[in-house]
């Protein structure tokens, strides 16, 4: 008795991702990219609460509003800047492949795993610095719960902190290298920006 398969988009792309991410390797880059652009977001959001905060604004609606765009400004950059980058610099590779092999690779698998490395890896390159400065705006959405503004600063810092660390943890399991030392690495980045913002 013949058996009838139903097509389900979803594992259909889901095979097809993991085809390209064999051939182009894109794993190892979109970590890479998420965990750089993901610890320049934290940075970033940290400026712009430090700013907030030595010039004396309590209102929780112009933090809030002046860090989620920048979060968003952030994305959006990272997002086209990196497609633009990535798929011109795979273009090129493709363009030499074809012209040492004398056959056009851009239709072969390579050339469709090579373009769709550029899209994941811009999607990766733009949503890690939105999703790390979101979550160090946590707390101001949450403000009801803290009893004065400048403790939702201060657990603002502590959770970009933490979030760094974790960003060293991250990057320490991919090097095989001390964990703890690794998280110290970058918190540390996170207290000089902190101080050099009071400072300032």
């Amino acid at each position: 008795m013949p058996k009838f398969q139903l097509y389900n988009p979803l594992s259909q792309w889901v095979r097809k991702a993991k085809e390209y991410n064999a051939i182009a390797d894109i794993g190892e880059i979109g970590r890479r990219y998420f965990a750089m652009n993901a610890f320049d977001g934290v940075l970033t959001i940290i400026g712009v609460l430090i700013g907030n905060m030595s010039a004396g604004v309590d209102s929780v609606r112009i933090v809030v509003t002046t860090g989620f765009t920048t979060c968003i400004a952030m994305g959006i950059s990272g997002l086209w800047g990196s497609y633009l980058t990535e798929s011109a610099e795979r273009k090129r590779d493709m363009e030499e492949l074809s012209r040492s092999m004398l056959v056009d690779q851009n239709n072969t698998r390579l050339g469709r795993a090579s373009r769709f490395a550029a899209i994941i890896i811009a999607i990766i390159d733009g949503l890690a610095p939105l999703l790390a400065a979101l979550i160090v705006l946590i707390p101001f959405f949450m403000a009801e719960i803290f009893p004065t503004i400048q403790s939702t600063y201060i657990t603002a810092l502590g959770i970009s902190l933490l979030t760094l660390f974790g960003l060293g943890v991250f990057l320490g399991n991919i090097s095989r290298e001390n964990l703890i030392i690794s998280g110290l690495k970058t918190i540390i980045a996170g207290i000089v920006s902190i101080l050099i913002g009071l400072l300032l």
